[in-house]
């Protein structure tokens, strides 16, 4: 038997007016999903522990396996690790965001944050900035290191573990009251707004219609991680594909395998294909147990507000990696089972994650479920099985009878 977890980021969602009151995944048109939910179990799962926040860390680790109240020591290391940041005891990992903050001559505390991902910048673009960054800022005690797109890594040597505020929670407010308390952090992320704006490069984004990737923004402090090894824990030889430092951090944490899927990117025009491809792989020729397939375009597009691209990125989930993955282990005549869920949902209204249960879809190959018409938010509530902890979620996965 092979293990697969699809994991859509943020693609539940709320009803929406403009849909006819149904959520973007109810509206997509989905039909590999809507095929496979007719002999699949249904469910919901809580994947936030109650009194933690709704991030994509906390969230992911438990659809993993990972208990986040025993594991979780914050975002920023375990995108360390995939970075390949050797963190010790005593550092503190911030996640260095490049976002848009407007570009007026207001001061720097009266700006709206515009975007958390500046236009989804490319990792080329960030790094012609980054360095700009590093060149001005970085110091003994400081040190910045280049991750993905708008994703990016600050190391602070004997740092503390301080409160900061994620940019994609503050959408379109003003940043004064969301600033760091720590004088040194804010004063860095105001000298970058003055290194950023007028950058040749900011130019020329701004002349194509792109927003400005015009300061630093730091957030997800933490130390440095000790998860338990996957195989060790689960006796399944693990893959993980994601185009997301986070999802790469938390495999190399788990010492399960990380692997690479060319222009697989975390926005809407990633490989979708390339990483159904790559599991199919990694299953049947690599001889791999468990793939952990990571699409992170939903949340983005939750992020931006954009409902019509968060039911493409939804359409493209099922038809290119899921549908994908389908025929591909069928014609290998593979037996499988599939789990297909969100982490949280990130609904438009709000733009941000939220700690809503989140709809499950459970497929196994050998055998038919009593199923449901289709593969949505609504669906699942009606179904009544409930899963109140995520990182219990695996275990009926692997058929381990730790749920009844």
């Amino acid at each position: 038997m092979k293990y697969i977890i699809v994991l859509g980021d943020g693609m539940a969602d709320e009803p929406i007016h403009e849909l006819g009151d149904k959520t973007p995944l109810a509206y997509a048109v989905t039909p590999t999903m809507d095929e496979l939910s007719k002999k699949s179990e249904i469910g919901l799962c809580s994947t936030i522990p109650k009194g933690m926040k709704p991030g994509s860390d906390t969230a992911n680790l438990s659809v993993l396996g990972y208990n986040p109240r025993l594991y979780y020591t914050g975002r920023s290391p375990l995108e360390a690790l995939s970075i390949g940041v050797a963190l010790k005891e005593t550092d503190i990992a911030l996640r260095c965001n490049i976002v848009t903050l407007s570009d007026d001559t207001l001061p720097y505390e009266e700006k709206n944050i515009l975007d958390h991902s500046a236009s989804e910048i490319s990792t080329e673009d960030a790094a012609v900035l980054l360095e700009a960054i590093k060149k001005e800022l970085e110091n003994d005690i400081y040190k910045y290191y280049l991750g993905t797109s708008y994703r990016h890594l600050t190391i602070w040597d004997n740092g503390q573990v301080v409160e900061l505020v994620p940019p994609h929670d503050i959408l379109g407010k003003v940043i004064g009251t969301y600033l760091p308390e720590d004088a040194y952090l804010k004063s860095m992320m105001m000298k970058s707004y003055d290194i950023l704006n007028n950058h040749p490069l900011n130019v020329e984004r701004a002349k194509k219609g792109l927003n400005k990737a015009n300061s630093i923004w730091f957030w997800g402090a933490g130390t440095k991680p000790a998860l338990t090894s996957f195989e060790k824990e689960f006796q399944k030889k693990g893959a993980m594909i994601s185009a997301v430092d986070l999802l790469k951090g938390i495999a190399v944490g788990a010492s399960m395998k990380v692997v690479e899927v060319e222009g697989a990117d975390g926005t809407l025009h990633t490989n979708y294909e390339g990483k159904a491809k790559a599991a199919v792989t990694e299953l049947m020729e690599n001889k791999f147990d468990f793939v952990y397939i990571h699409v992170e375009a939903p949340d983005e597009m939750g992020h931006q507000g954009s409902i019509p691209n968060k039911i493409k990125a939804i359409e493209y989930l099922d038809s290119r990696v899921i549908r994908v993955v389908k025929e591909e282990m069928e014609a290998y005549g593979a037996d499988y089972r599939m789990l297909i869920m969100p982490d949280h949902p990130t609904p438009i209204h709000c733009r941000t994650h939220t700690s809503d249960p989140v709809p499950y879809l459970l497929y196994d190959s050998t055998k038919d479920a009593a199923g449901s018409k289709s593969y949505n938010e609504a669906e699942a509530a009606k179904s009544g099985k409930f899963v109140q902890n995520g990182y219990e979620m695996i275990h009926k996965l692997f058929e381990d009878d730790i749920i009844s």
